[in-house]
């Protein structure tokens, strides 16, 4: 009986214990749900020197290890690696070797005092690609990843494959809302900018609001930087997009607010041979949410021989 009582004792205490963690901590906890879900769908988390710097990125091969085609993803603003969980081994398992590099400034990457601006991420990827011995790769980005990646198709073509953008920045439109959305000050901001991100947000507890709100303010002078640098306009694609010749896939949520769809139709309508894939019912955060169809188009695109001809298709969110 006093055996009984004193496991009981030891795991109400393990229960007290990782309660409390999950009450002060709940990103970290959900973090690293995450990485141990890759982890065991054969996803590696590794780290490469990328021009002096410790850049910590995700690589996923396909079944048995074979060689597979090159494929880099390129997260957001505000965003990780571990943004692309749902993508990254949906995509190796069709046979893609997967990369999916922390910028510098995100995730576990370093956050040095320089300008984080679209040019410098866009010179992170290109060393990363060279740095993993990767000459060509079809290449994807979400969000302000995709102005990133759209961006490197023009400037280094002969890196590039085939181009896949997610709701993507670097065009301009009429924006909604102020940059200081993505770096709130109190978990009425953190709650506006997920109403902002999903047209369906969770309820939010306030100790988890507050834990996004300290994740936020930790790394606000570097969204601050990258927002700067966005809308100086200096790296606005609009009147080069005509000189894009890759293959192109644009996955949009028809329900965005944040970059609206009328963004992407403008990318689309400037790049003839893109394909718009609309996804209903979902937001700004398609490649999470709405991962499935996402998925399909994206497979579906990469795998098409010959590529895909321009034009639009509609996909139900589930």
């Amino acid at each position: 009986m006093k055996l009984v009582l004193r496991v009981f004792a030891v795991v109400m205490v393990l229960v007290v214990i990782a309660g409390g963690i999950f009450y002060f901590h709940p990103l970290w906890v959900g973090d690293q749900e995450i990485r141990l879900r890759l982890w065991r769908e054969g996803v590696k988390s590794e780290y490469a020197m990328v021009d002096g710097y410790r850049i910590h990125y995700f690589e996923a091969l396909p079944p048995q290890g074979v060689a597979g085609t090159p494929l880099v993803l390129v997260h957001g603003l505000g965003a990780r690696g571990e943004d692309w969980g749902a993508m990254i081994p949906a995509l190796a398992a069709q046979g893609f070797h997967v990369y999916a590099p922390d910028l510098l400034g995100y995730g576990r990457s370093p956050r040095p005092d320089v300008s984080y601006s679209i040019s410098m991420e866009e010179t992170v990827v290109v060393q990363f690609m060279q740095t993993m011995h990767v000459a060509r790769a079809d290449v994807g980005g979400w969000s302000m990843g995709g102005w990133i990646v759209m961006k490197l198709a023009l400037d280094h073509p002969e890196m590039v494959d085939r181009l896949m953008i997610y709701d993507s920045a670097g065009v301009y439109f009429p924006a909604t809302w102020e940059p200081a959305l993505f770096t709130p000050h109190d978990t009425a901001g953190v709650r506006k900018l997920m109403a902002m991100l999903t047209p369906k947000p969770r309820e939010l507890p306030e100790f988890a609001a507050r834990a996004a709100l300290r994740k936020l303010e930790k790394n606000a002078w570097v969204l601050n930087r990258s927002t700067t640098s966005m809308v100086n306009g200096r790296d606005l694609l609009d009147f080069r997009l005509h000189d894009i010749q890759q293959p192109m896939l644009i996955v949009w949520g028809a329900e965005d607010e944040l970059i609206p769809l009328s963004a992407g139709e403008v990318i689309h309508e400037k790049v003839p041979q893109s394909v718009l894939a609309i996804v209903q019912g979902c937001g700004h955060l398609a490649p999470a949410e709405c991962s499935k169809p996402v998925i399909e188009s994206t497979v579906e695109f990469l795998k098409a021989e010959p590529p895909m001809p321009g034009g639009v298709r509609t996909f139900p969110a589930h």
